[in-house]
C-alpha cells in the first residue's frame, strides 16, 4: 500500500489529532466511506467504476446521511436553509409527547435541536467552546 501511494505522489499521514500536518477532516471522511456496508471489499475493475462508487458515497452522505453533529439532518438540509423548519418541527414534537405523557419525562427536559454556530473535531479541550465534548465536523 505504502509503494502504491507513494508511486502515486500521496504522502501518506501516520499523524495524530492536533498534530499541524494531520487533516482531521479528511481522516473522519475516509472513516465514514470505510464503514458504509456499501465499501468495496476488491479494488475497482475501472476507474468509471470507482468514480461511480464516489460519487454514489458523496449523494449519500449529502443528501441522506444524518450527522449527528448537525442535530440529526443532512448536509444539504443545512446548506439549502431547511434544517430549521426540521429541527422547529422536532421540538414541537417533543413539546406535544411530554405533554401528552408527563410522567415519561419526569423533570428531564426536551432534547435541545439548537444547531450549533461551529462544529469541532477534536478540539482543543482548553479553548474548545465544547469544553471536554468532541464533536465530528460534518
Amino acid at each position: 500500500m505504502l509503494a502504491t501511494l507513494q508511486r502515486l505522489g500521496v504522502i501518506p499521514s501516520f499523524s495524530r489529532p492536533r498534530v499541524s500536518d494531520d487533516n482531521p477532516y479528511s481522516e473522519s471522511l475516509f472513516r465514514t466511506m470505510k464503514y458504509r456496508p456499501d465499501y468495496p471489499s476488491k479494488p475497482f475493475k475501472t476507474l468509471i467504476d470507482a468514480r461511480s462508487w464516489a460519487n454514489s458515497f458523496v449523494s449519500w452522505y449529502n443528501y441522506k446521511h444524518k450527522h449527528s453533529s448537525l442535530k440529526f439532518v443532512t448536509p444539504a438540509q443545512r446548506h439549502l436553509g431547511v434544517s430549521d423548519a426540521i429541527l422547529e418541527a422536532r421540538r414541537l414534537k417533543m413539546r406535544q409527547a411530554k405533554a401528552r405523557h408527563p410522567e415519561r419525562w419526569g423533570s428531564r427536559k426536551t432534547r435541545d435541536w439548537t444547531l450549533p454556530a461551529e462544529v469541532w473535531l477534536n478540539p482543543d479541550k482548553k479553548t474548545s467552546p465544547l469544553g471536554n465534548k468532541t464533536a465530528i465536523a460534518a
